[in-house]
């Protein structure tokens, strides 16, 4: 993983949960569970957080129509 400050990683906030993150391995965890019951995990590509939910993570608009 490339080296994040720890100055920058203070600041960093879980977009779903609102949490502070830890780094685990090659990405960033959530302190507090996502709505799922698990800890949410971001990727950091080129060491750049990237902080955007997954698809499993989104939720769809209830008054989308299946096509």
């Amino acid at each position: 993983m490339a080296h994040i400050p720890p100055q920058l990683l203070a600041v960093l906030r879980c977009p779903v949960t609102g949490s502070t993150l830890v780094r685990r391995g090659d990405e960033l965890v959530s302190t507090v569970p996502g709505p799922g019951g698990e800890p949410l995990c971001y990727a950091v590509q080129d060491g750049i957080p990237v902080l955007l939910p997954t698809p499993a993570e989104t939720t769809s608009d209830p008054t989308e129509q299946p096509s």
